[in-house]
């Protein structure tokens, strides 16, 4: 009997993890932090609901931290397996892992020199002892390739769009009976996004596990580059600096893009932008070396990238994060993390925010409890490293700008999927999960549910 357990990702859109059980054989599929609310965050430092060294493999589906980020800690509690995903996303996993490491280490030599921890002393969640480790393990399949996995189980992984390196991952599972197939769908892009192409479309499958960050909402018929351009006016005019919290990987490539679009259309004036992020250094050298993933280039004419324009600075140390609270604007100032749940950027809205000529643009999803969800709900006073910041900078979200399929978009690349015998509804809160199964549901008649935190099914 083969089964399916929901170790995250469940009613909320962190931490997915999921442990496919069949004939002995345990494959675990993504392995990812839980970020937001305390009471999730702290489910990275549980022992986890299995031996990693029973694990078989390990299959990833892209490289976002809510999807790997807890795999170099389950290399230090044991896991020796392969690690499967595609060639892209494991070039892009050692930069963010590395670079997670590097600011858990840090963070946490923050919060100890400024006594400002209950834990003495505040400890990284993993370390890059543990990413070397766990990169060892990685196992790079192409898209569209099979590979035979532990227990006579197969994987193909499939475009998912997204970001560079996505993909979703169908697995078939041989049972007494017959071969079982679960589409698990990692996380789906947009269809006609600014980088990236357009996903796949679902495969035939008895089981899917699909995302449903955006599964009650629908994403603004409006075009980015104008509210960019609107944002960046108004700022300017202002005197200010525009602070954008941003994934490293797939956000500030596009926000780069479309600024540098702006100055070539002779739009606006050119202005510094400063990337405040080694990650998003790295990442975009990963971006150039697929020209091929990506549906358009991040070349220039006559060669050279985008993030190495004459307008474009870039700040590695932290020495030089720490000089930009001395700049004014007209600015740009591009830092992680994009849920601004940690990293430099809390340390510029500390110093940005009570200023009334700034503006923070939110560029991409805020989970519930994130710093980015209250001040987009409108906080006057928010705590940063536990003490009061003021609001006084204006506060906009850029809209368009998710790298997820919206509730329209995930039916679509549901639409060639006729008989599954059920649909999991994950990666996605309450409010979003329920209304996409009940939307699949009636337009597609297709079983549905939304698993709990520890729920087992059985796939028969």
């Amino acid at each position: 009997m083969a089964s399916l357990r929901f170790l995250g990702a469940t009613r909320t859109v962190t931490g997915s993890q999921y442990l496919l059980e069949a004939g002995g054989t345990r494959v675990l599929v993504d392995s990812g932090l839980f970020q937001g609310e305390k009471a999730l965050r702290l489910r990275n430092w549980a022992e986890p609901d299995f031996d990693p060294k029973a694990i078989a493999a390990v299959v990833l589906t892209h490289t976002h931290l809510d999807h790997i980020g807890r795999v170099p800690r389950l290399v230090r509690q044991g896991l020796k397996a392969p690690i499967y995903c595609t060639p892209a996303t494991r070039e892009l996993a050692e930069i963010l892992l590395l670079d997670a490491a590097k600011l858990q280490k840090e963070d946490a030599a923050y919060l100890n020199r400024k006594a400002l921890t209950k834990h003495e002393p505040a400890l990284p969640l993993f370390e890059e002892e543990d990413v070397h480790a766990a990169l060892a393990l990685f196992e790079p399949l192409v898209l569209g390739k099979d590979a035979q996995l532990p227990g006579g189980l197969r994987l193909t992984f499939r475009d998912a769009g997204h970001l560079l390196g996505a993909a979703s991952a169908l697995v078939e599972v041989p049972t007494p009976a017959r071969t079982v197939r679960v589409l698990f769908s990692g996380d789906i892009g947009r269809y006609g996004a600014i980088l990236t192409r357009d996903p796949d479309p679902a495969c035939e499958a008895d089981y899917l596990v699909v995302e449903s960050t955006y599964g009650n909402r629908l994403h603004p018929g409006i075009a980015v580059k104008e509210q960019l351009e609107g944002v960046l006016q108004r700022t300017f005019a202002r005197g200010g600096v525009l602070l954008v919290p941003a994934f490293a990987v797939g956000r500030t490539q596009q926000l780069i893009f479309l600024m540098d679009e702006l100055v070539s259309e002779g739009r606006m004036r050119p202005f510094p932008i400063h990337v405040d992020s080694p990650m998003a250094i790295h990442a975009t050298r990963v971006y150039s070396a697929f020209p091929e993933a990506h549906r358009v280039s991040l070349q220039r004419m006559g060669g050279g990238s985008l993030l190495t324009g004459k307008w474009v600075q870039s700040h590695p140390s932290r020495q030089e994060s720490q000089a930009l609270n001395e700049m004014r604007g007209p600015a740009v100032i591009l830092a992680g993390s994009g849920m601004l749940s940690g990293g430099r950027i809390l340390h510029h809205c500390r110093v940005r925010l009570p200023k009334p000529e700034n503006t923070l643009m939110i560029a991409g999803y805020q989970a519930q409890g994130t710093l980015g969800r209250a001040l987009l709900e409108g906080a006057k006073v928010v705590r940063i490293h536990k003490g009061e910041v003021p609001v006084l900078a204006e506060i906009t979200e850029l809209k368009g700008m998710s790298g997820h399929a919206d509730a329209t978009e995930l039916l679509r690349w549901l639409s060639e999927v006729k008989a599954p015998r059920r649909v999991f509804l994950t990666h996605g809160e309450e409010e979003a999960a329920l209304p996409l199964a009940a939307r699949i549901a009636k337009e597609r008649g297709f079983l549905t549910h939304v698993p709990e935190i520890g729920e087992s099914v059985a796939l028969e």
